[in-house]
């Protein structure tokens, strides 16, 4: 039948798919709900130059894949093709920079980018993703991270993987750049040319090729992590102590470096078994502490991820799940963090909300974000409570305070809060 057809790359969302994609978002805010977590929204169209910027001219996303265009006005505004970027400028232009740090974020909505359509891959595509703003704590990756890997089990996703590497930072990374030129460079002439143009530009960017005839030498390239500063090594290895805690498996992944300029020291995608090839990847994140910096604001550290739900839905039979009251669950000494997120993890998994902080700040701070979090109770795990099998629980409302023990926390936690499920 003739007719105008739907454009390249694009897809018409019937019924049972609109559906699916919807249950694929609702979950998602439901598991991040649990680790505190508050949906934000930003437009569709942003200035031109919050990508440029943000998510680096050297990029395929900013040279090939931005839809562009100049408004009645002459002003030049793109479709949003990721969102860490207008999160990060909606943190600044709105009153969440006024709110207790770390700002966590969660979104949903459509993205654009003019790329090569594929199995679950279109031009205009949807995104579940989320943004912490604020904080440098390497444990927030791996919070992230577990956010990320819950979700995809609420959705009863199998067969995943997740990749992991750090890139390190502005104190490290020079040293690994000239190491990889080192090694290309002799090389040159037998790179494809789009690879002999990322190496020019911006060398890391070589190392997320997919391009034929670049194989061998990718895989002789030097390591990210053999050239880590003593900072960047300490933070990997917080956020691996953490991903264990959370009991969840990774693979040391050193030639992940993510498709975007923004990233530095963790980065991180997950891989599904039925997705072949170069498109194995279900989706990623990492951290992006410069980012704000690079948009013209104030420093705000951050680190989030972001998955296209066309792909996911693809793997994902259905969920659901309700949302439970507000838990607060802090580490006092750094010798708990495992403990603290093992039972915050507990908790969550019968369906309750938890906030989690097992970072290094004082435990005066932490009181104050507990108190500033609008939790119902606060639990506080510190040397004295681990040697004794016990966990302080506070009920903010009142003061209340008792000593229960580690293992019928949840129980306890039932008498203390009146509506507790």
């Amino acid at each position: 039948m003739a007719g105008i057809s739907r454009p390249r790359g694009t897809d018409d969302l019937l019924p049972a798919r609109v559906a699916a994609r919807e249950r694929a978002v609702a979950v998602g805010m439901e598991v991040a709900g649990r680790y505190g977590y508050q949906r934000i929204e930003t437009p569709v169209f942003e200035a031109t130059e919050l990508f440029v910027r943000g998510v680096g001219d050297t990029t395929d996303v900013v040279n090939r894949e931005m839809y562009t265009f100049t408004d009645r006005g002459g002003r030049s505004l793109t479709l949003r093709p990721e969102g860490t970027a207008p999160a990060v400028r909606a943190f600044w232009e709105s009153d969440l920079r006024q709110a207790p740090l770390p700002v966590r974020l969660a979104y949903a909505g459509p993205m654009f980018r003019y790329d090569r359509p594929g199995r679950g891959r279109y031009r205009q595509f949807n995104q579940f993703g989320v943004e912490v703003l604020g904080d440098t704590e390497p444990e927030l990756d791996a919070e992230v991270i577990a956010l990320a890997w819950r979700w995809l089990a609420a959705l009863g996703v199998a067969g995943t993987s997740l990749q992991l590497n750090s890139i390190g930072d502005g104190e490290c990374r020079p040293a690994y750049r000239a190491a990889l030129l080192d090694h290309f460079e002799p090389h040159l002439a037998q790179l494809p040319e789009l690879d002999q143009a990322r190496l020019r530009r911006n060398p890391l960017r070589i190392l997320d090729s997919k391009e034929l005839g670049s194989e061998e030498l990718l895989a002789t390239a030097p390591r990210t992590t053999d050239f880590l500063c003593s900072g960047c090594r300490e933070a990997f290895d917080r956020v691996l102590q953490a991903l264990q805690a959370y009991r969840i498996p990774f693979a040391l992944n050193p030639r992940l470096v993510r498709g975007l300029d923004y990233y530095v020291r963790t980065t991180f995608e997950v891989w599904h078994e039925d997705l072949r090839g170069a498109q194995n990847s279900l989706f990623g994140g990492g951290r992006y502490d410069g980012l704000s910096e690079l948009l013209g604001y104030p420093a705000a550290p951050g680190v989030g991820f972001a998955a296209g739900l066309e792909r996911v839905v693809l793997l994902a039979p259905e969920a659901a799940g309700p949302q439970p009251p507000v838990v607060f669950l802090l580490a006092a000494q750094p010798a708990a963090a495992a403990t603290v997120i093992v039972l915050a993890e507990r908790l969550r998994e019968r369906g309750h909300e938890v906030i989690c902080d097992p970072g290094r700040r004082s435990l005066k701070a932490k009181m104050r974000g507990a108190e500033r979090s609008g939790a119902a109770l606060v639990v506080i795990l510190g040397d004295a409570e681990l040697a004794a099998g016990t966990a302080t629980v506070r009920r903010l409302g009142d003061g209340h305070q008792a000593e229960v023990a580690a293992d019928d926390l949840e129980q306890q936690l039932q008498v203390l809060v009146p509506n507790w499920n």
